[in-house]
């Protein structure tokens, strides 16, 4: 067994390694042993020494020092409290608040009035019964097609018909009795009921003359009910269906006084026979030839009569004015209707409008002219329209909430196609009241009141919030007109909540 000879430091706190601190057998991994330098050891000892079985004895090396052991659980104790005490340090320091930014920026900026309006058509067509008598039933159905002159309705002819057939054929005896009259000797029975016939005949043209000023004071009586019904359409009082109405009272009363002055002329034609004839039968056998006069005049009042009775008998056939749609059927069934009932509405539906109403504090913001952007569902593009017309007359409505508003009705024209709308639609329509490009705006969620009337923002600037008064121009609903306070680029924190304040560091949200 290979042996190492000790060495010894020449240092006084050198001491000898001994023997058993190096391997006894050849086969030992510390065979060959490389003794590294000390890092506290002195520049001798730098060089190491090997040795090996074969080779002598090294020459001595000052021995390596050695520090006392140090021991260990009082070094993990410390690391550990360290440990806490940084981590504790760590877990109550401020962290960031995260919260929502956005970026000061240039862009298109529109002002808009929200409101809810509806379609209507700018003419509508109430067709009524011109005359009394039984309805039949309407074949036609809401939203039909029709035509100039097409027949909506059908009123029973037969009466009419009758009338007229007896007028025909009154007017046939008359004029054959014409043709007779040389034929003919008036006798004494004759004069006397010529006499009775003048009689009668004034009777009823008295009668007639009645009727006629009855009628005459109807009609300018219905003449100043349209009149007025004019006025109070102009000023919002009434309905355009109400005026509409008295429109149509006035024309049936102009009817009914021109059917009085039709019926007084015939009596007054009566009159005029009656006496002719009672000249004729006076004169009998001096100048037959007066008869021929007398029928003349009467077949000249049948003829009139027959052409009253036919007219009459024309206006039991309705026909539409207009070319359009079927709105409305208000007598669908079979009945008997009175003169002047209404029967069934008509439109153009390419006609249409709008009647928006809103508020009349927000009616003073806008002027004829008016950009109106009418919303549409599915992400289709708005259709665009103008304001036409600011009614001068407000209204009051009770709303949801049980408020008493005054309203204002404003009309609008479309200027896109309409198409899509028909009659009394509901639309939610975007009045443009200010619009402006390239406008440097700031989101108006990011804005809150300050010194109690001046706006400000939270500006976040490497992390920290500031503070910022600002000043506004225009504002929308989603964003504001930046006048004064900040620069396009600057980040500021929409939504503020209660713990954003000036100096806290923030982080944005993910």
């Amino acid at each position: 067994m290979t042996q190492f000879r000790p060495f010894t430091d020449s240092t006084p706190h050198s001491q000898p390694i001994p023997p058993d601190a190096v391997p006894e057998t050849p086969s030992s991994p510390l065979s060959a042993v490389s003794l590294a330098p000390s890092p506290l050891s002195t520049p001798a000892s730098s060089t190491p020494a090997v040795l090996t079985p074969e080779s002598p004895a090294p020459p001595a090396a000052p021995p390596q020092r050695k520090f006392p052991k140090l021991p260990l659980k009082p070094i993990i104790y410390s690391a550990l409290g360290l440990g806490v005490i940084a981590t504790t340090i760590w877990a109550f320091q401020p962290r960031p608040i995260p919260v929502d930014m956005a970026q000061v920026s240039r862009g298109d900026l529109q002002v808009t009035l929200q409101a809810e309006g509806k379609t209507r058509v700018r003419d509508r067509y109430i067709i009524a019964a011109d005359l009394a008598g039984h309805l039949d039933r309407i074949v036609l159905e809401e939203g039909d097609t029709v035509q100039v002159g097409s027949v909506v309705a059908q009123i029973d002819p037969l009466p009419a018909n009758a009338s007229v057939q007896a007028a025909l054929s009154q007017l046939a005896e008359w004029r054959a009795e014409r043709a007779g009259v040389a034929t003919q000797r008036p006798k004494t029975e004759t004069i006397d009921q010529a006499r009775t016939r003048i009689q009668a005949a004034e009777a009823r043209y008295q009668q007639a003359a009645a009727q006629v000023a009855q009628a005459q004071a109807d009609w300018e009586q219905a003449q100043r009910d349209q009149a007025r019904s004019r006025q109070l359409e102009s000023q919002g009082a009434i309905s355009r269906n109400t005026r509409e109405i008295s429109e149509l009272n006035a024309i049936n009363k102009a009817k009914d006084l021109e059917a009085a002055k039709l019926a007084a002329q015939a009596t007054a034609s009566e009159v005029e026979v009656a006496k002719a004839a009672l000249i004729v039968v006076q004169k009998e056998q001096a100048d037959p030839d007066y008869l021929l006069r007398v029928y003349d005049a009467r077949i000249a009042s049948a003829e009139a009569e027959l052409a009253k009775l036919q007219k009459d008998a024309q206006r039991t056939v309705v026909r539409s004015p207009i070319a359009g749609k079927v709105l409305r059927i208000r007598q669908k069934s079979s009945q008997y209707v009175t003169e002047g009932t209404p029967l069934i509405e008509i439109a153009n539906l390419k006609q249409l409008e709008l009647v928006i109403d809103v508020l009349s504090t927000d009616a003073v913001k806008l002027k004829p002219g008016t950009p109106i952007l009418i919303a549409q569902s599915s992400g289709n593009p708005a259709i665009r329209a103008k304001v036409r017309l600011i009614e001068p007359s407000a209204f009051t409505k009770v709303s949801a909430l049980g408020v008493e508003e005054q309203r204002v009705n404003v009309i609008g024209d479309f200027l896109d196609s309409g198409d899509r709308f028909g009659d009394a639609y509901r639309v939610d329509v975007s009045f443009i009241v200010w619009q402006g490009q390239q406008v440097l705006q700031v989101p108006v969620s990011a804005l809150f009141r300050c010194q109690e009337t001046a706006w400000c923002t939270f500006v976040v600037q490497d992390g920290v919030v500031q503070q910022r008064s600002i000043t506004i121009g225009q504002r929308s609903e989603s964003a504001a007109e930046v006048c004064q306070g900040l620069t396009e680029g600057n980040t500021v924190i929409t939504h503020p909540t209660g713990q954003i304040k000036a100096g806290v560091r923030v982080t944005r949200s993910s």
